[in-house]
C-alpha cells in the first residue's frame, strides 16, 4: 500500500500548524502524470454515467499514463477500508475546512486518493443530498474537493504531483478557477457530463468559497446573478469536452446550451471544446455475463429467449410470443419517460409487454406502477435498481425505449445493442451517435409521443419480419464500444493541452 500515516475512519486532519504546500517538482518518471477528478466512482457509488466513466476510462489511459483518481471520503469509499493511509494534510481556506488526504488502492492497483473530512462526507443519501433535496452546504462540500485537485498539482502529495488535471462536471469544476487566481499554469481538462447540473450557489457564498470580488463576472463565475460552478471550469479549462461529438454540437446552440451557448460557441470556435464518446466495460458481453439468466451469442435465440423467460418471470408477466420492450432509466422527464407512458397503450394494444425499471420524479414512478395495475400480465415495474435484472433486460428484450428529450452520451443503447436489443431513441446527443437507424435501431428526429409512436410501428413492423429483425440484431451485437477510441482521443487531447508528449495508441484490453 502506497502512504505514510494510517488512520481508521478519520474525519478531518489535526490542527494547525500545517505543513506548506510544496512546489510543483520535476517529473522522475517518463509517463505524464494524470489526475481524473470526480464526485462519484461506480467502484463505490454511482448516480448514473459519470460513476461508470470515472471507473473505466482511468484504466483505460493507464496503458500510458500514470493515472490517479481524486473523490471525496464518502461513508461508501471510507467504509470499504479499514485503514486508509493519509499522504497529506490540507490547510484550512476562507470557509474550506482543513481535511486530510488518503490514498488507497482499487483491487486491481489503481490508485485512489480519498479527501477526509467526515463534517462534509459521511453523510446518509447520495453523493449529493437525501430524501430532503440537495445538501446545502454542496458549494463547500465540492469547493473542497475543486481545492484538493489544485493542492494535488501543487504538491500536496511529496510522492506524485499531476501534469494535467481532468476534472469532471460541476463538482470539480472550481479547479481551473482556482489555479488562475493564483497564477499557476497547470493544464486543465473539464469533461461536461451533462450540461444541466451546473452548481448554481448565491453571490454570497463566494467568500466562504475564496472566490475574489472580481471573478464575479460574466466573463468569469456569474451566471444570471449566481455563482455557476460549471460556468467558471469552461471559462477558466484550457480545454472543455463532452461525452459525444453530437451533443458537443447541441451545446452551442440555445435549445441545448442551457444559458451557456454563447461562452461554449466562444470554446468552440477558439478549438477548445471538443466531444468524445464514452465506452462501455467488457463485462457487457452475452457470452461471458455472469448475471444473465443463459450466456449467448448471436444467432443464438434461444439463449435470447431463455433471459426474455426469467424477465417475464421476474417481472410477473405473461407467457407470450409478442414483443418485449424494456426501459432501463432513471425516471424523469428529460427521459421522455411521459412519451413512454403515452406510447405504452399502443404498445399492449398490439400484444406486447413492457417492463420498466429505475427510480425519479414520485409522479413518474406513481403513473408506471398505475400503468402495471391496469394491464397485469403485460406491464411489469420495478421501481430502484438492481444489477442483475438490468443485465437480463437487455438481454431478454426485444427493443430498448430511450426517447430522451437530449442525452449527452448514454450508455444503455450501447449495452442494448451488445445483447441484441434494438434501441428506439430520439435523434439527439449519443443516441444520434451510437445508433444507426434501421440498421442497429430506430432513431426519430421529433421527441414527440408523434414521433415515438412512429418510431414504435417500425419497430413492430420489423418483429413480424423475422429474418429482419435477425439481420437487425446480429448487425447490433456486432457492434463494438470499448474504452480504446475515446483514450486515443484524449491522449491526443492531453499532448495538445500540455504542449509536450506524444500521441500515443490505445488497444483494446
Amino acid at each position: 500500500m502506497i502512504g505514510s500515516a494510517l488512520v481508521r475512519s478519520p474525519s478531518v486532519a489535526p490542527a494547525d500548524p500545517f505543513p506548506p504546500l510544496r512546489p510543483r517538482q520535476p517529473r522522475h518518471s517518463l509517463r505524464q502524470r494524470i489526475l481524473f477528478a470526480t464526485p462519484e466512482m461506480a467502484d463505490f457509488l454511482k448516480t448514473g454515467g459519470l460513476g461508470e466513466v470515472a471507473a473505466a476510462l482511468p484504466r483505460a489511459l493507464r496503458q500510458h499514463y500514470d493515472v490517479r483518481i481524486l473523490i471525496p471520503g464518502y461513508r461508501q469509499v471510507v467504509e470499504r477500508y479499514a485503514d486508509i493511509p493519509v499522504v497529506a494534510h490540507l490547510p484550512g481556506r476562507d470557509g474550506l475546512p482543513p481535511s486530510a488526504l488518503g490514498l488507497v488502492e482499487t483491487g486491481d492497483g489503481l490508485p485512489v486518493y480519498v479527501l477526509l473530512n467526515a463534517d462534509l462526507y459521511d453523510r446518509a443519501g447520495s453523493p449529493y443530498g437525501n430524501q430532503d433535496g440537495d445538501f446545502d452546504d454542496n458549494d463547500l462540500r465540492f469547493g473542497r474537493l475543486s481545492l484538493a485537485a489544485v493542492e494535488l498539482a501543487q504538491g500536496a502529495d511529496p510522492d506524485w504531483t499531476a501534469d494535467l488535471l481532468h476534472l469532471n462536471d460541476w463538482q470539480t469544476a472550481l479547479a481551473p478557477a482556482y489555479l488562475a487566481w493564483q497564477g499557476l499554469r497547470v493544464p486543465t481538462i473539464l469533461t461536461v457530463h451533462n450540461l444541466a447540473y451546473q452548481g448554481l450557489f448565491p453571490r454570497e457564498n463566494l467568500g466562504r468559497l475564496g472566490v475574489p470580488e472580481n471573478a464575479f463576472h460574466i466573463d468569469g463565475v456569474e451566471f444570471y446573478g449566481k455563482l455557476s460552478f460549471l460556468k467558471a471550469g469552461l471559462f477558466y479549462a484550457s480545454h472543455v469536452t463532452t461525452v459525444s461529438d453530437t451533443y458537443a454540437h447541441e451545446i452551442t446552440t440555445p435549445e441545448f446550451g442551457c444559458g451557456l451557448e454563447g461562452l461554449l460557441s466562444t470554446r468552440a470556435r477558439q478549438g477548445r471544446l471538443a466531444g468524445i464518446l464514452n465506452g462501455i466495460d467488457e463485462i457487457w458481453d452475452p457470452r461471458t455475463d455472469p448475471h444473465l439468466a443463459t450466456a449467448f451469442e448471436a444467432d443464438d435465440w434461444k439463449g435470447k429467449r431463455a433471459n426474455a423467460d426469467a424477465v417475464r418471470q421476474r417481472f410477473g408477466l405473461g407467457v407470450s410470443r409478442g414483443p418485449l420492450f424494456a426501459i432501463v432509466s432513471r425516471l424523469v422527464h428529460q427521459k421522455g419517460v411521459d412519451l413512454t407512458l403515452a406510447a405504452a397503450e399502443t404498445i399492449v394494444a398490439e400484444g406486447g409487454q413492457l417492463v420498466v425499471t429505475g427510480q425519479g420524479e414520485p409522479r413518474f414512478e406513481n403513473a408506471f406502477l398505475d400503468l402495471a395495475r391496469r394491464h397485469p400480465g403485460a406491464v411489469g415495474v420495478r421501481i430502484g435498481f438492481d444489477e442483475t435484472d438490468a443485465h437480463r433486460m437487455f438481454a431478454g428484450s426485444d427493443f430498448l425505449l430511450m426517447p430522451s428529450r437530449f442525452e449527452p452520451c448514454g450508455l444503455a443503447q450501447m449495452y442494448a445493442q451488445r445483447f441484441g436489443s434494438l434501441p428506439i431513441a430520439h435523434r439527439t446527443g449519443g443516441l444520434a451517435d451510437t445508433v444507426e437507424d434501421g440498421v442497429t435501431g430506430f432513431l426519430f428526429g421529433e421527441a414527440s409521443l408523434r414521433g415515438l409512436a412512429g418510431a414504435v410501428r417500425r419497430a413492430l413492423d420489423t418483429f413480424g419480419s423475422k429474418r429482419q429483425l435477425n439481420i437487425m440484431r446480429r448487425t447490433a451485437m456486432a457492434r463494438t464500444f470499448g474504452w480504446d477510441k475515446a483514450a486515443e482521443r484524449y491522449s491526443s487531447l492531453y499532448a495538445r493541452t500540455m504542449g509536450n508528449g506524444e500521441v500515443v495508441r490505445f488497444r483494446a484490453a
